[in-house]
């Protein structure tokens, strides 16, 4: 691999005589070369393009990501399930820039006809913003709360929520005024959408992995007035 700085160094061209590169984690590409060598590696389940750098997670451990994240998705797919022109993801690529290419944990999104953001490819992946994206992380100093998270309040992201499992915590932040600010709970404790009326969370319950009171208080948000007032438009 070229090291960043050496002198006519060719990135994205494939050099005669040699194999054809794969990702690296730290490659610096273009998102087409980013794209191309991905699907030449069929093995690799994770790869993000973040601010033009390749980033390859290690392996998800059980209690620290599958689990929550298999929590979150019953959160969202039960919210979109009872929300037409909504529709929720597992680990999607997102064609944010020219420079950024995740692939979110979890991705909730309108579709445009319900003034959504984003859309679907003709080649079936997301390009520009979802509303609200979804990370589950081990710890704070992961690039999913720094480097990604820029590149999603500067690509327009207004949600985003994540779950750092080595500290016990649940952060979601709403993009106001250019810059992410942390949902403060309501006056009954929980974290309630702006975008996505309805969908509520009681954050201590989702900790606790008290999956039946979440499901409880999203049935709440689902029967409130305004969820009803969303889908009436």
């Amino acid at each position: 691999m070229a090291t960043q700085g050496a002198p006519n160094a060719q990135i994205d061209a494939p050099v005669r005589g040699r194999p054809e590169s794969l990702l690296e984690p730290g490659d610096r590409l273009s998102r087409d070369e980013f794209e191309r060598r991905y699907e030449r590696m069929p093995h690799v389940k994770k790869a993000e393009l973040i601010e033009g750098i390749v980033y390859m997670p290690s392996p998800a451990r059980f209690g620290k990501h599958a689990e929550p994240h298999s929590q979150l998705a019953a959160w969202l797919a039960v919210y979109a399930s009872e929300t037409p022109g909504v529709r929720c993801g597992d680990n999607s690529t997102v064609r944010l820039d020219l420079d950024n290419e995740p692939q979110p944990d979890l991705v909730l999104m309108k579709l445009p006809d319900r003034g959504g953001q984003a859309r679907i490819s003709e080649d079936d992946y997301i390009e520009g913003a979802p509303e609200l994206t979804v990370e589950i992380v081990g710890s704070s100093r992961g690039y999913d709360l720094h480097q990604k998270k820029g590149a999603y309040r500067r690509n327009g992201v207004r949600e985003y929520l994540v779950w750092i499992t080595d500290e016990n915590r649940v952060i979601w932040w709403e993009l106001r005024e250019g810059d992410y600010r942390e949902i403060a709970p309501a006056a009954d404790g929980l974290l309630k959408s702006g975008v996505f009326p309805g969908l509520w969370l009681e954050a201590a319950a989702l900790l606790r992995g008290e999956m039946k009171t979440v499901l409880a208080v999203l049935r709440r948000g689902l029967d409130s007035s305004e969820h009803a007032q969303f889908l009436s438009k």
